[in-house]
């Protein structure tokens, strides 16, 4: 295991995540990881609320960090508990880094990657169904939607069978498993790419990961103070997707249907999307880490008290 006190995760869209929460006072990082971010924002001064629900990244924060000026919460950022304490904070930044740190994706224990011989594991915390339970109990008609909705893969029907064939004969257990399931179905020339892609699909469906961002969004939004940014970090075209539309409709002044005659919706915007597209990693950050190559930050910023 990596060194806790040695910072082993480069946070990722650093400088962009700063200049958003510029002038903020109470920020909360409902993504806390090893504290990258957390360690910078707290450079500028500012109060801090973290949130992780993996107790070693909490542990290697707390080393880091300290106590003074920043409080603690173990807990998925989705969770009514983590939910509560941000209303509570009445933050005017919060920060959410879809990601898993470096320092995750390298112990092999944690499960997460797809190196030889890394048990099937991948959940963020200690709690839940592993993904080696996820992959020999779920029915095939499940596992082609998570491949084809998390993974964007075209043959997840393909995959889901060959899933299927072999777990009838053994058990799922080590990442060479399902490294060879995809190969089976992709063939030769598949390698590292589609690996990435379609573990990350099972990390996505053991950690409940889109439908736990789907309810803290508007939770999130709602706890902020008028004025007040939510900056969001994906990392996956779902993910993305999600938070994309989100922000487009808290942007509209009606989001009625468009035939309605009469509007009875809000009828005003929440806030605006700002800058309107993506912030995407520049070629220095990419050379320093190449783990950012899929990273998107999108903000959005409330609207003022009426």
């Amino acid at each position: 295991m990596a060194d806790l006190i040695t910072p082993v995760h480069l946070p990722v869209l650093l400088a962009p995540v700063l200049a958003a929460a510029e002038g903020a006072r109470r920020v909360v990082d409902a993504t806390l990881g090893d504290g990258g971010h957390a360690e910078a924002l707290r450079r500028e001064g500012v109060e801090l609320l973290g949130i992780d629900r993996d107790p070693a990244a909490l542990a290697v924060s707390r080393r880091r960090l300290g106590e003074h000026g920043i409080r603690y919460v173990e807990a998925t950022y989705s969770d009514p508990v983590a939910l509560a304490a941000v209303a509570a904070f009445q933050p005017d930044f919060v920060l959410l880094d879809l990601g898993v740190s470096s320092r995750q994706l390298d112990e092999a224990d944690r499960g997460f990657t797809f190196r030889p011989g890394a048990p099937l594991d991948m959940r963020m915390g200690s709690a839940g169904v592993t993904a080696a339970e996820f992959l020999n109990r779920s029915s095939g008609s499940e596992l082609e939607q998570v491949f084809a909705e998390y993974g964007d893969e075209r043959q997840s029907r393909r995959l889901a069978r060959e899933i299927a064939r072999r777990r009838a004969h053994r058990p799922f257990i080590v990442s060479d498993d399902l490294v060879n399931a995809i190969r089976a179905t992709l063939g030769p020339r598949s390698g590292p790419p589609d690996f990435a892609r379609l573990f990350q699909a099972v990390r996505i469906a053991v950690n409940d990961e889109l439908a736990g961002l789907e309810r803290a969004l508007p939770a999130m939004r709602d706890a902020l103070e008028p004025g007040g940014r939510l900056a969001v970090i994906t990392y996956h075209s779902g993910e993305d997707r999600l938070v994309k539309l989100a922000f487009r409709e808290w942007a509209s002044a009606c989001i009625c249907p468009p035939r309605q005659p009469v509007c009875t919706c809000r009828g005003r915007a929440l806030g605006r999307v700002h800058p309107r597209k993506p912030i995407l990693p520049d070629a220095a950050e990419l050379v320093a880490n190449p783990r950012a190559r899929s990273a998107k930050l999108r903000i959005f910023q409330v609207g003022d008290a009426a």
